[in-house]
């Protein structure tokens, strides 16, 4: 006889997976610990198999679990599609999110166009501001979802790559090269008093040839090959390439891209819209591109 599973069930199991907690997956879910755990042991007691290893800090999910994990996300993504497309009047809306504008490229614009073919009466609107204005903007209620380029992540905030700086410039530039590195900035950028300490570090002279409220200012500085910049690598602009140094800069280390989110509003659009963002940034991260 055919069993059916449950999706709820599914959901807290895929959470738990990704979080590598029980504690952490329930505040996603919006959930208590206590049932979250009653749904992951009646879908292990239907399936008659362990799904978690709890055997270390952290869970992770057992060879069995590894197996039903492709499925679950499977099912919930055509669950959620499913739902969406039926209930799409429901879903006509806005969702407003907060973008850092120095990883726009590449992943936002595949995110948006793909998640506007899947749901064509939903507007996304875009703050495009630094990390610490989205945050403030967050919490303040501005914005259902932000991303943010952070050390570190905030206990409501979920951590979906984690990349290394680099410093950029022009494709077979020599900025670099210059005897007092030219340094183009944002006024608000979180990467600059990091990247100007690690040159201090190193004895480097530095000097601020352009700071700029707006991005493009920067990215017109950079190509002329005017300047050097810093950014999260794999997000730089298609006129950009990583500065190939040979260690006569500074390593800067990685930094994480996190995600925040309204976990008080729960619909299959930003379910979606999370979940591409996710994939998007964790592309990066896997190809090291």
């Amino acid at each position: 006889m055919s069993r059916n599973l449950d999706m709820t069930a599914l959901r807290s199991f895929v959470a738990v997976a990704e979080a590598g907690g029980v504690t952490r997956a329930a505040g996603r879910l919006n959930l208590t610990q206590s049932a979250v755990s009653m749904q992951l042991k009646r879908l292990e007691e239907s399936l008659g198999v362990s799904l978690l290893s709890r055997s270390t800090r952290r869970v992770a999910p057992t060879a069995a679990g590894d197996k039903l994990l492709s499925y679950a996300r499977s099912m919930l993504r055509l669950n959620d599609e499913a739902v969406a497309q039926m209930n799409i009047s429901a879903d006509a809306g806005e969702i407003v999110l907060g973008i850092p504008v120095d990883i726009l490229d590449p992943v936002i614009p595949q995110v948006l166009r793909r998640f506007r073919s899947e749901f064509p009466m939903i507007r996304v609107q875009m703050l495009t501001e630094n990390t610490m204005s989205l945050k403030q903007a967050f919490a303040h209620g501005d914005c259902h979802m932000t991303l943010a380029t952070e050390q570190g992540c905030d206990s409501n905030g979920r951590t979906i790559a984690e990349l290394p700086m680099v410093w950029v410039g022009a494709a077979d530039g020599h900025a670099w090269q210059s005897e007092t590195i030219p340094l183009a900035v944002g006024r608000q950028c979180l990467f600059r008093p990091y990247a100007v300490k690690e040159l201090d570090k190193m004895n480097i002279p530095w000097e601020i040839v352009l700071e700029a409220a707006g991005h493009r200012a920067i990215e017109a500085a950079v190509a002329a090959d005017l300047a050097i910049h810093v950014l999260l690598k794999g997000t730089n602009p298609p006129r950009f390439e990583v500065v190939d140094h040979k260690g006569e800069l500074p390593q800067l280390g990685t930094w994480q891209i996190n995600l925040y989110r309204d976990r008080n509003q729960w619909s299959a659009p930003l379910d979606r819209l999370e979940e591409l963002l996710a994939e998007g940034f964790a592309e990066i991260q896997t190809s090291g591109v």
